[in-house]
């Protein structure tokens, strides 16, 4: 009818058909890509923290030319096993960060006991040990936290995580003082699983 005003294709307010989702469909790879390197940064500057700590424990040094070195090596480690997204779940919050750091300190104390009980083994005038295979249970859930809390085990003398089935650790323990997995968890896995989980859950 000729009282009836047709709105223009372009006029504010009425966009033509199909311009609306054209532009979502343009916008949401964008987004998508902008949210995967995010993540990406954000995994990688994690792995970078966490590497280079281990790498300044390490050398115990905070020398220029280790420090750089150091950041180098670790900072193009961590861009490259970035890609894989595993580390973008760590919980880098206030409390994460001082479970983190509670961790290193745990790791730092079980570290020096375990050379020790080393030396005594060493310099005992009998060596009298019961090496063997035993189980313990871990209520980490992340691969990360699981695999942090494997080499953590096998960086400390005398232990070493030889498989890992659902929440079972397969360890072989140098002197094995209990075969029942909850006295295993509680003297091998619990002192840095308690700190673990709250950083990697």
């Amino acid at each position: 009818m000729a009282g009836d005003s047709v709105p223009a294709p372009d006029a504010p307010g009425h966009d033509a058909p199909g311009r609306q989702s054209g532009l979502s469909a343009n916008t949401g790879p964008r987004d998508a890509a902008g949210g995967a390197r995010r993540s990406r940064l954000h995994g990688a500057l994690t792995l970078w923290l966490v590497l280079f700590t281990v790498w300044t424990i390490a050398n115990t040094s905070l020398a220029p030319d280790i420090a750089i070195t150091g950041a180098v090596i670790t900072g193009a480690l961590a861009w490259t096993f970035a890609a894989s997204g595993a580390w973008s779940g760590i919980r880098w919050t206030p409390r994460g960060l001082y479970h983190f750091l509670a961790y290193l300190g745990v790791f730092l104390v079980e570290l020096v006991k375990a050379n020790l009980q080393m030396l005594r083994y060493v310099y005992a005038p009998r060596i009298d040990i019961h090496p063997g295979v035993v189980q313990a249970r871990t209520r980490l859930t992340s691969p990360t936290g699981r695999l942090a809390l494997a080499n953590t085990i096998a960086l400390t003398p005398g232990s070493l995580v030889l498989a890992l089935e659902g929440d079972l650790l397969f360890v072989h323990w140098l002197d094995v003082k209990t075969t029942d997995p909850d006295a295993v968890t509680t003297a091998i896995v619990a002192p840095f699983e308690r700190h673990l989980e709250k950083v990697f859950g």
